[in-house]
């Protein structure tokens, strides 16, 4: 581990252009996906109902899913929930009952709950119903459009910030470097057709949380060297200051995926969009505060100048 305490020399600017090419197609790809085929939503923003069943025994997942789709319910997923004799099933709305009245829809939710828990206990009698909730599609919508507002005024805030610690060059490249870190995450998100779920939106909230910080870091290194290294060329500066960085960005990187690995290994279906999207956005975030952050600071051509404030001497008017 000797290698830490070390400053490499790695010459990452001048890789830039193939980076910045690179995270711009990505970017580009990952927009595309976004709008075909897009996210699959789960029941949290399109509706649906939600049951939680406890077991004497440890729940047989197979069985119960082909019970529910000998009765209609081919989409139900389910899955584990805390343990092994815990069940967590899922069911989109069916079809047409969007369309209905808010006492139809209400009506219509009830009765795939009855059937359901119906289903459940022919399977099993000795099945205990701990939880059994409809969310409305209109309440969905609503979370949708939350989310989108929270994120967008995250970003907003982000930029803020930034621009008043660090003059408002590096503001641009930091929210460049988190939309980029996000777009990714969400295209790839999209691109395996996982569920998209509030839990996910959670995780993705902590990619732009994570890759702020990281860019932060780099872009607090580049400010600092800029008022030292006044004579080397702003490239120089630049790779100095992400080599400087590079040990804490690794060393934060990994710890945290060796965490998220083991979320989900072991957490099971429940934990697996979180931890699956943090791994995703993470590897994605330690590039991006090394390539991405970097150079949109050298392509908004940083000076020292950006950094060092000067100091306008007062003189006395003659008599």
């Amino acid at each position: 581990m000797q290698w830490l305490s070390r400053t490499p020399n790695l010459d990452f600017v001048r890789y830039r252009y193939v980076a910045m090419f690179g995270s711009g197609l990505l970017s580009l790809l990952s927009i595309v996906v976004l709008i075909y085929p897009g996210l699959n939503y789960g029941l949290d923003f399109t509706g649906g109902i939600i049951v939680e069943a406890e077991y004497p025994g440890p729940a047989e997942i197979d069985e119960i899913r082909s019970a529910l789709a000998d009765a209609g319910f081919e989409s139900a997923q389910v899955q584990n929930f805390g343990s092994v004799s815990e069940v967590l099933i899922r069911l989109p709305p069916e079809d047409g009952a969007p369309q209905q009245g808010a006492g139809e829809s209400a009506a219509a939710s009830l009765s795939m709950q009855e059937r359901v828990l119906q289903v459940l206990r022919t399977q099993d009698p000795d099945v205990e119903i701990q939880r059994s909730d409809s969310v409305g599609a209109q309440v969905g919508e609503e979370l949708f459009e939350n989310a989108g507002l929270a994120l967008l005024f995250a970003l907003i805030m982000v930029f803020v910030y930034v621009m008043l610690r660090f003059r408002w060059k590096l503001a641009v490249g930091a929210i460049v470097a988190t939309l980029h870190d996000v777009l990714v995450t969400a295209g790839i998100y999209a691109l395996a057709g996982w569920t998209f779920d509030l839990t996910v939106l959670g995780s993705l909230l902590a990619v732009l949380g994570y890759s702020i910080n990281d860019t932060i870091v780099v872009y607090d290194r580049i400010r600092d060297n800029f008022r030292l290294m006044r004579r080397g060329s702003a490239e120089a500066i630049v790779n100095a200051s992400v080599n400087q960085t590079l040990a804490r960005t690794l060393v934060t990187g990994v710890t945290s995926l060796l965490v998220l690995f083991a979320l989900a290994i072991i957490g099971g279906d429940t934990m697996f969009g979180f931890s699956v999207t943090l791994i995703i956005g993470i590897v994605i975030g330690t590039y991006s505060s090394i390539y991405v952050a970097s150079s949109m600071a050298l392509a908004l051509k940083v000076a020292p100048s950006d950094f060092i404030e000067t100091k306008h001497k007062q003189v006395d008017e003659l008599p």
